[in-house]
Parts: structure tokens; sequence; C-alpha cells
């Protein structure tokens, strides 16, 4: 891992800059980096991971290679991380037993979702005592929080997609209010604070250096300079049984 300084920060944004030429370099570096923050908490050794929203191959393959037994977990039963042993779920009724996982992981799926609490709920329902869950988004007013139609959706969601579909001859993949949700870093904080059976381990920018955490407790500029919100909770109990013990149900 490169750190948690400046200079993880600038490898993640020159790999962010050629997500959509060349995502496999955008997103294997994200899935190194996530499994990298995941272990200073836990060795992925051993441990039932499970992966909601999967999409990108590149996160089955790091967490694979750290030694998870990774099951990945998507709407769309044709994404590539589904193919080897993967499930094709709802991420708002997932079909999991309470305390299954070991590592509960959501990167970059909650501001794609209409009802994000019904599924923050089931993502720590299914962590184990003394479990991880890791949750990531993209809130709205960052500049990235239009995604393909960044950054013109600081201007309105329904402008930045008439303009893309204008220069593009065709309507983008996320579109606010269909496929796209205005999600906030003030509700993620919110949420984490208030949620039943969890405690917080880390609240910071996802992609900035750790000591920028406290930007997320400052409201207005938190949902412009955080970029993507990282929540990093432990399910209450236990701490997580050795990968011997696991008691994984799928």
């Amino acid at each position: 891992m490169r750190g948690e300084g400046i200079g993880r920060s600038v490898h993640l944004f020159r790999s962010f800059l050629v997500e959509q030429t060349e995502p496999h370099l955008f997103y294997g570096a994200l899935a190194r980096d996530s499994a990298d923050l995941v272990e200073h908490e836990m060795s992925l050794q051993g441990r039932l991971v499970v992966d909601v929203g999967a999409g990108p191959l590149e996160f089955a393959e790091e967490f694979r290679r750290r030694g998870a037994r990774y099951v990945a977990v998507d709407l769309d039963p044709d994404v590539p991380a589904l193919a080897n042993g993967g499930v094709a779920a709802d991420a708002a009724a997932l079909p999991f037993a309470d305390g299954s996982a070991d590592l509960v992981f959501s990167s970059n799926l909650l501001e794609h979702v209409r009802d994000p609490e019904v599924v923050a709920r089931e993502l720590v329902r299914i962590a184990k005592p003394g479990g991880l869950v890791f949750l990531s988004y993209t809130n709205w007013w960052s500049p990235w929080g239009g995604h393909e139609t960044s950054p013109w959706h600081w201007l309105g969601g329904r402008r930045a997609i008439d303009r893309y579909t204008r220069r593009h001859g065709h309507p983008p993949k996320n579109r606010v209010g269909e496929t796209l949700f205005k999600l906030s870093v003030a509700w993620g904080m919110r949420w984490a604070h208030r949620a039943p059976g969890v405690r917080i381990v880390s609240a910071r920018p996802r992609y900035l250096p750790r000591w920028a955490s406290f930007l997320v407790r400052v409201p207005v500029v938190r949902e412009v300079l955080s970029w993507n919100l990282l929540l990093l909770l432990r399910r209450d109990g236990r701490e997580a049984a050795e990968p011997g013990e696991l008691r994984g149900t799928l």
C-alpha cells in the first residue's frame, strides 16, 4: 500500500482519469486500495467476503488473491464478477442469513438505489458480530456526483442528461432520478451515527489522505470536497471469528 498520505491520493486520482478508457487500471488500483484499508482492521485470509453491487471483476480477483472466500452479489446477472459462484439478487433483500459474513463490502452502489437506508440496513444485517461493513458511495454534490454527466450536474441533473444526450447521441447510463440518486455525505454520517448494531471505525473521504477525515464533519464543505464517502463500520458483538470458525450461510 502507498501509505495514507498524498502519494496514495495522487495514485488513485491518476487511475481515475483513465476509468473510461482503461477501466481495469482504475478498478485494479481501487480494489488493491480497498483491500489494504480492510486489512488495517482484519486479515482477509480465510474470511467470507460478500461484495454487494459487485460489478468490476478486479475486486473479485484482489480479494481472492488475498485468500478471502469471496461471493459477488449484483442485480445484473450478467456482470463479470458473478461468473464464478456469484449471486444475482436485489441489495434491498439479500439472500443471506443474519450474521453470515466477516466482511460486507459495497463500493459505489448506494447512490444507485432508491432507498439507501434499506440497503444499508441489509449490509449490517448480514455482517457477523465483530465483522466489518465497508460502505462507500459518490455523493451528489461532489465533482463526480453526476458520474459521466459531471460536472454539468451542478447546473441540474436533467440539464446534464440533456447535454450528454446531445453530445453523444444517446442518454447516459446514470440518469438522476432513474439510475442515480442525490445522496449526500450528511445522510451517510447521520445514518452511521444512528444505525443500531454498529460502531464507526472510520468515516472519511475515500480518495483523500487520512488527515482529511475532518472534512466529513464540516457541513456544506464536505459535500463538494469529499468526492466519495467511506464508512468502515464494525458490527456489535465479539471480534470476528478466526477463519477456521467461519459460519457463513449462503
